[in-house]
């Protein structure tokens, strides 16, 4: 196939990227009920590595390798530990450390914190330079910012921003707002994991990440009014915000608010070419009768040209303008993939027996679809190393 070799060649460049694993900090405080600061600070430094196309394990890979190497989660390790944690995630490098919260003199104030990182480098056998940042308790945000930027700096040297571009990207938090999020996305419970976000979300209205994680429960509850809602408090400057963008607009478009979901996927397409966004785009178009919407169905179909979604939309769009000769081409493409989709099956023999789409003919009306799926993790990392290999 035509695009076979770009596939491939992006497959290879993925296989060769290093892959950081990012653990809690360790509490060296005796309070367990403080292990929310320590996973708070990865998240924040995890944020900030993926943020810039780099790979980084996800949190459940990381409690499979608790389970694997029958290590107790958020127990202090070792740097044998820590080197094995990095082996069984197939990790490259691994960024830990520890966090310690003493008493504070202030009376407004919840303690004294002081963090500690640490960066091993797998691939050269070698530990980077411990980072180190003190302050009230109160300025975690700010504390773990810094954190964060010390790490950036030792990875990235070369293009890592300045420290002060870097804060004005990360406005600071609230303390407790920043507690009840981490709270929340640790919980298994799905009431309490929605009333703890809500609670972040409310403590500080600037704060995306909350927001971002409420769209996707009421997503998932097909709850799309107020999944868009909380979508739209994501910040530009929040790594989710083309995430949040992408949904957005797929929640506008099952309310039938075809105009807002165009915008919001032409939002995300000038940042990211990726064929879900074209296809998706294409859709609110070609429900607002666009002939646009063509022209975007092909780019996805030009990207894979073996999903079945972006096959049926393609056709569905030249049915729909009545060019039969090509609608049909693409149903017969599609079913010679997806042989039990039946709808298409009705179509082609609709485009063979030249019979057009009439007006209030519910059963083949809006029949676009729409693709979930959103890879802006795996494009930003294909970016990053192509721009590392032309420098």
């Amino acid at each position: 196939m035509k695009f076979a070799p770009a596939l491939l060649l992006a497959g290879a460049l993925l296989a060769q990227a290093e892959v950081t694993l990012v653990l809690p900090f360790f509490n060296l405080t005796e309070d367990a009920n403080l292990n929310w600061i320590g996973e708070s600070i990865g998240e924040s430094i995890r944020d900030t590595v993926a943020a810039e196309g780099m790979l980084t394990t996800g949190r459940d890979d990381r409690l499979e390798a608790y389970r694997r190497l029958s290590i107790r989660p958020y127990s202090r390790m070792t740097k044998a530990s820590v080197l094995k944690m990095a082996e069984v995630v197939d990790a490259d490098q691994a960024i830990y450390g520890t966090f310690q919260l003493e008493p504070s003199q202030r009376a407004d104030s919840r303690g004294n914190l002081r963090i500690t990182a640490q960066i091993l480098d797998l691939r050269r056998i070698r530990s980077g330079p411990e980072f180190l940042a003190v302050g009230s308790l109160e300025d975690l945000a700010a504390l773990q910012t810094h954190i964060s930027w010390q790490t950036l700096q030792f990875l990235i040297p070369k293009s890592a921003p300045g420290e002060e571009e870097f804060r004005q990207r990360r406005p600071p938090i609230r303390v407790d707002a920043i507690e009840y999020y981490i709270r929340g996305i640790l919980s298994s419970k799905e009431e309490q994991r929605l009333h703890l976000l809500s609670q972040a979300a409310r403590l500080d209205t600037t704060y995306s990440a909350p927001a971002f994680e409420l769209g996707r429960l009421q997503w998932d509850k097909k709850n799309y009014r107020v999944a868009a809602e909380w979508f739209e408090r994501v910040a530009p400057t929040d790594r989710r915000y083309r995430e949040a963008m992408f949904f957005r607009g797929a929640a506008r478009f099952y309310l039938g608010e075809y105009a807002a979901a165009e915008s919001a996927f032409e939002g995300v397409a000038r940042d990211l070419p990726l064929n879900e966004v074209f296809n998706n785009l294409g859709a609110a178009q070609s429900r607002r009768g666009l002939p646009a919407a063509i022209e975007n169905f092909l780019r996805a179909h030009e990207g894979d040209q073996n999903e079945p979604v972006y096959l049926f939309n393609l056709a569905y769009a030249y049915f729909k303008r009545s060019d039969f000769e090509n609608g049909a081409k693409w149903f017969r493409e599609l079913l010679e993939r997806d042989p039990d989709d039946q709808m298409a099956t009705y179509l082609l023999g609709r485009c063979l027996q030249k019979a057009p789409l009439k007006s209030g003919e519910v059963k083949v009306e809006n029949l676009e679809r729409l693709t979930h799926q959103f890879e802006e993790s795996a494009y930003l990392q294909l970016r990053s190393i192509l721009q590392k290999g032309g420098k």
